[in-house]
């Protein structure tokens, strides 16, 4: 038996001790299960043990939950088992993974299969004919949602038959074939006391109410976001306003509304600051744009801060143990103040140095509050550990305008090194030239993207700080998946015209599902093109340049022999 967290959907935490505490999970399986049986679901807090939890933790003087979301997350990760096992968890089977052998051809049958070996499902679930059923099922569970003994923000609806789920494919982590229909966040009443605004990390200015404090579902609700700049005027957000507060997705706190009639005659309109309030440089917003935004860049301390925190966030370096406080005491320290430092630390603060840090002041990590020897060789463990990286999440970890996630996969699978990726993209300063062409006509970039990515590698600082990093972090370059047998994996793909068996997104999904890269345009670097009716110029410019053309029925067997070897 092995249990992991879904982590990024690549990369999870194993947490199969703490796991097997949960009693809805069986530990044995009936002999004629498959040899190899991966049950997704939802590890939760019952609403009513969440309370009696939150009790005895303040009984306890230890750290209240915000939800039971939180709770449930921070109690499955925790290092001992025996601690997960005091917490009130349960869980919801719904989903598979990688199996050995179907054992259901529909999503009702894989339920009553995993049901049948001990798991315990998510209820109440129907199969649902049509779009009445659909609008009168999500009425129904919306009325009774505050009876269920657990949180929940909306329904989601599932492709029942398995083999449309695989036609549909995914865009990203999200699939195709599900969707979900949130509920009408929870409201309350309260009263602005003040607007801050907080500097994100590519510089973006976001204003913040400071609320009176108000309970909304079970949660002290005293910040909320009001999003943008373009937000506060349209809205007209004030200073003293008695406002309408929501919990999006019954998390995040944002206000919605102002209540005029309840307005003082004294208000004044906000003026959104036209310097930064870290920094003090220049602030501006661009044409047609809905943020402001700090042109201080690296010079401003609060963008640098919020980098060194994305820079090793989860979904980035992940570096266990250097978490937002941390870098902000060695950011405030002056021992990190760019990426590179970090892999400096050790030198920096090891015990071998204890001479020379009495004399400079910098004292051992271990000789800190909170730290000991064995926490501080974890941390410099976690950080030589992170010495080697995947592309994808190396280019994530920069932190560049637009490239989130999913952005730094597609650019990573259709540049494979980082360094051919970097000479391209120092290359691309100019729109008419041939790199800029090549980035962003890479199916999923586009000129937004491609332009912020451009103006990155334009700048001789990021240069300079990339090229450091460089000296200390290997990049791995990007692996196609080993299971993907396909003749397209690694290929670079082109469509053009209409194909009669499929539409143009199910095609592409259907080729980035064999490996391929799909980009819009033709270049040197196409590898093929699969053209269907009424292909016009982009067909006429393959045959020019000698581009291997596929026509439907041998895009159809492609994707067939490809089903047959897997």
């Amino acid at each position: 038996m092995l249990a992991a967290t879904r982590g990024d959907g690549l990369e999870g935490e194993v947490v199969t001790a703490n796991v097997k505490t949960i009693r809805d999970i069986p530990h044995r399986l009936p002999v004629f299960a498959p040899d190899i049986l991966e049950v997704r679901g939802e590890i939760y807090m019952p609403d009513e043990a969440f309370i009696n939890f939150n009790k005895a933790q303040e009984e306890k003087g230890e750290k209240i939950f915000a939800n039971p979301r939180n709770a449930a997350a921070g109690s499955l990760r925790q290092l001992s088992a025996e601690v997960t096992a005091a917490r009130p968890l349960r869980f919801f089977g719904y989903a598979l993974g990688e199996v050995s052998e179907p054992i259901g051809d529909t999503q009702w049958a894989i339920r009553k299969k995993i049901a049948s070996w001990g798991f315990r499902l998510n209820e109440p679930a129907e199969i649902l004919a049509d779009l009445n059923d659909i609008r009168r099922y999500y009425e129904k569970i919306q009325s009774r949602r505050s009876g269920f003994g657990f949180s929940i923000d909306g329904v989601v609806y599932k492709i029942n038959r398995i083999d449309l789920q695989e036609r549909l494919g995914f865009v990203s982590r999200s699939p195709r074939w599900a969707i979900a229909h949130k509920f009408s966040p929870e409201r309350g009443q309260t009263h602005i006391r003040d607007i801050k605004i907080q500097v994100g990390r590519v510089g973006s200015l976001t204003p913040v109410a400071e609320l009176e404090p108000l309970n909304i579902g079970g949660v002290m609700v005293s910040k909320a976001t009001l999003h943008n700049q373009d937000e506060v005027e349209r809205k007209d957000f004030r200073k003293g306003d008695l406002v309408v507060v929501q919990r999006a997705g019954d998390v995040i706190p944002q206000v919605v509304s102002v209540i005029l009639p309840e307005r003082p005659m004294s208000s004044r309109p906000y003026d959104f600051p036209q310097k930064c309030p870290i920094c003090l440089s220049e602030t501006v917003r661009e044409p047609f744009e809905s943020v402001r935004y700090c042109t201080g860049g690296l010079f401003c301390p609060a963008q640098v801060l919020e980098r060194l925190k994305h820079f090793v966030s989860r979904n980035a370096f992940d570096i266990e143990g250097l978490g937002e406080k941390s870098i902000e005491m060695f950011y405030q320290e002056g021992l990190i103040r760019d990426p590179s430092d970090i892999f400096k630390l050790e030198k920096v603060l090891s015990e071998t140095n204890q001479e020379t840090d009495s004399i400079s002041g910098t004292m051992p990590l271990e000789a800190r509050d909170g730290w000991g020897k064995k926490s501080a060789d974890n941390l410099f463990q976690a950080i030589r550990d992170k010495r080697s990286i995947s592309f994808e999440r190396f280019l994530f970890a920069l932190g560049i305008k637009y490239v989130g996630e999913t952005t730094a996969k597609i650019i990573a699978r259709n540049y494979v090194s980082f360094d051919r990726f970097m000479q391209g993209a120092m290359a691309a300063t100019k729109a008419e030239s041939e790199a800029y062409q090549n980035l962003v006509s890479i199916s999923g970039i586009g000129p937004t993207a491609g332009s912020a990515i451009a103006t990155f590698f334009r700048e001789a600082h990021n240069i300079k700080v990339v090229k450091e990093l460089l000296a200390w972090v290997n990049v791995e370059d990007h692996q196609s998946d080993p299971a993907i047998v396909s003749k397209l994996a690694g290929k670079t793909i082109v469509f053009t015209g209409a194909l009669a068996s499929m539409s143009r997104i199910e095609a592409k999904a259907k080729a980035e599902a064999l490996g391929a890269n799909v980009s819009n345009s033709i270049s040197k670097k196409t590898d093929h093109v699969v053209a269907g009716e009424n292909a016009g110029s982009k067909l006429n410019k393959a045959k020019k340049l000698g581009i291997d053309i596929i026509q439907e029925d041998g895009w159809l067997k492609i994707i067939q022999e490809s089903i047959n070897k897997k």
